[in-house]
């Protein structure tokens, strides 16, 4: 599979350029994502601007993909999805389980959000 990671400060931004996310792409997005969740820096944002069509498999392996991040305190957010993406996830159950903003300024956002939350939450009591 073929991606663009561009690493920033708090998240890695990775946009996908393949024509689809297909069903046999399911092990390969794990095989990919999931090893980031033990880098210091492991929140990502799933850029998927140019992914036209999304199969089945492949967006509940996405769902799985967000939950293992948020078991593991780092976030997962997918942003600047196709019309034609968003209405398949909304018509499929999907969009309603995902982390989806926009644009990638305000997935950026929602990372920082979820960090102070995390802090907050795991900080000592006041």
């Amino acid at each position: 599979m073929q991606v663009k990671i561009d690493t920033r400060e708090k998240f890695h931004a990775i946009t996908i350029l393949e024509p689809a996310l297909a069903a046999n792409m399911t092990e390969e997005l794990e095989k990919d994502l999931l090893p980031l969740l033990e880098k210091d820096v492991k929140n990502v944002v799933l850029i998927l601007k140019d992914i036209p069509e999304v199969e089945e498999a492949a967006a509940d392996c996405l769902v799985k993909i967000q939950q293992a991040f948020y078991d593991n305190s780092a976030s997962f957010v997918i942003c600047e999805l196709t019309p034609a993406v968003e209405q398949y996830l909304e018509d499929n159950g999907f969009l309603e389980l995902m982390n989806v903003t926009p644009t990638e300024s305000e997935a950026w956002d929602i990372v920082q959000l979820e960090e102070v939350e995390r802090e907050l939450l795991n900080g000592p009591d006041l």
